[in-house]
């Protein structure tokens, strides 16, 4: 097995070097978030186009999911197999073959068999431009490297839905997949040329074939039931029951299978390290809680608030601004404190911003909503900087390419569970608050009464007068439901600051340590 002793030590990289080998990488994870999110906001287009119902242009979004959430497990296997550099531009490279083949598509078959190849080569990406910047920065600059590749991470799903539509509506369908072929080329070849000679160590490690296919088997099944669970409501579905058994069985068989395996696909011994364990689960449950607000929020303004979607992701885009600025200060003095202290800030912002929603009426307005989520944007600075270099800590170099693919995987599940349950608990509270609301529209309440008077005195009359009065309380019962949410998020996100303090320092990054053990 080839180890770095074996190669004569290159010189590190020049600044302007490291500066430009972010920018590539930083292109590529941006080109990869921006894809889920700006597609999206096309699947009715694209549905109506190729001649097919919205339920088929779902599969879009699930083929990609699936194939990702299988793929980016593989992470640490495929760097140590191929090296780091070779895996992360093969994988950008097709990516960006494959975007290019999904605006070629002639049929929705073909296109979701393009989206699923997407999928399964974006998986990697992410993790292993984390790990690329970390190996080609200084051990002081480190969390400076983290902070500016998860700024993209960030600002990318709040440009997506806006771009999406903007596209969708004055260009066509396809430019949502063809504007990442430039962007995909340019970051492939300046990646290759910039980290040439500087391949990480390899090693003909056996296939784990066995754990693969109980990997796609289990996490396969489970991203297909939280996609598709809301749609088919649910255990009522012997589709969902079917699906929730091979999950489950498919995961138990994986864990026990790459516990014991010599040579496994997965690194689940990760788990076993306390940073990792205790980073990877405050960075998947604070995860699930940020990605709940950003599914419902857009939601919600467009069904009940009469927002388009670009409007709707105008309002919400500012909770990008504050990461986008504050990133290099959180990386240059992220050291300087204990980063448990910045996880705290982060939790405790966005506690505040969550209640600062949940007394929210049908009345806010747009500014209101703006500055809330701009609020936000400074939780979010200090959210996945220190967490990320929390779950890190205490890893060798060799070992960051598993950790960050294991725990982006988790946090993907995460995000994908938050979906899922967010929407299905809108919809059940609504219906519980509508139930309530209906009991009081009498003609014997005095509300009501007073409406219906309202309505009558500006000449609408009889039915339509119900009708309307019916539309307001529906909105009502939504805008409950949604403050219940954020409320309940608020509490989430301060009971999560107990989790945080369970890691120990210390918090170095990517180099040789045994006491985050």
């Amino acid at each position: 097995m080839a180890t770095p002793a074996d190669r004569p030590p290159l010189p590190p990289l020049t600044p302007a070097c490291r500066a430009a080998v972010t920018v590539a990488l930083s292109l590529a994870v941006f080109m990869n978030v921006l894809d889920l999110s700006i597609a999206n906001v096309a699947i009715p287009t694209i549905a109506g186009e190729l001649g097919v119902s919205a339920d088929n242009g779902t599969w879009l979004i699930t083929s990609f999911a699936v194939c990702a959430a299988i793929a980016m497990p593989l992470t640490g296997w495929l760097a140590r197999r191929f090296g780091e550099l070779r895996t992360f531009i093969v994988c950008t490279a097709a990516f960006t073959l494959a975007s290019l083949l999904c605006g070629l598509s002639p049929n929705m078959p073909v296109l979701i068999a393009m989206r699923a190849l997407q999928g399964s080569v974006s998986g990697p990406m992410i993790p292993l431009s984390q790990s690329l910047l970390l190996a080609h920065y200084p051990d002081n600059r480190k969390n400076l490297a983290l902070a500016l590749v998860l700024m993209v991470t960030i600002t990318a799903p709040v440009l997506g839905p806006i771009l999406g539509g903007w596209i969708t509506d004055n260009w066509a369908w396809e430019w949502v997949f063809y504007i990442n072929v430039p962007i995909g080329i340019l970051a492939t070849f300046a990646t290759a040329w910039l980290l040439r000679g500087r391949e990480t160590p390899t090693a003909r490690i056996p296939v784990d074939k066995i754990g693969i296919g109980l990997l796609a088997i289990g996490v396969g099944s489970l991203q297909i039931l939280l996609d598709r669970g809301k749609d088919l409501d649910w255990f009522n579905s012997s589709t969902i029951v079917t699906l929730a058994v091979v999950a489950i069985v498919g995961l138990t068989f994986f864990v026990a299978w790459e516990l014991t395996d010599e040579h496994p696909a997965v690194d689940l011994r990760l788990l076993r390290m306390r940073n990792f364990a205790v980073g990877t689960a405050a960075l998947c449950l604070g995860y699930a809680v940020y990605f709940g607000n950003i599914v419902l929020l857009p939601l919600w303004l467009q069904t009940q608030m009469g927002y388009t979607a670009t409007w709707a992701g105008i309002a919400t885009a500012p909770v990008g601004v504050l990461p986008l600025l504050l990133a290099p200060f959180v990386g240059r003095y992220m050291s300087a404190l204990d980063l448990r202290w910045w996880v705290t800030g982060s939790f405790v912002s966005f506690a505040v911003t969550s209640f600062w929603f949940s007394g929210f009426s049908t009345e806010v307005s747009f500014a209101e909503i703006a500055w809330s989520r701009l609020a936000q944007g400074l939780g979010l600075a200090f959210f996945f900087p220190p967490l990320l270099a929390i779950v890190i800590s205490g890893l060798p170099q060799e070992r960051v390419a598993g950790a960050t693919g294991l725990a982006n995987t988790l946090r993907t599940l995460a995000g994908s569970f938050a979906t899922s349950l967010t929407t299905t608990a809108w919809d059940r509270r609504e219906a519980l608050h509508q139930s309530h609301l209906t009991e009081h529209v009498t003609t014997l309440d005095p509300v009501a009464r007073g409406a219906l008077d309202h309505l009558h005195a500006i000449g609408v009359q009889g039915d339509t007068a119900y009708a309307v009065l019916e539309r307001a309380l529906v909105q009502q019962a939504y805008m409950l439901a949604t403050n219940e949410l954020f409320w309940v998020w608020g509490w989430m996100l301060l009971a999560l600051i107990v989790i945080v303090w369970f890691a120990r320092p210390p918090f170095a990054a990517g180099e040789r340590a045994t006491a985050a053990h």
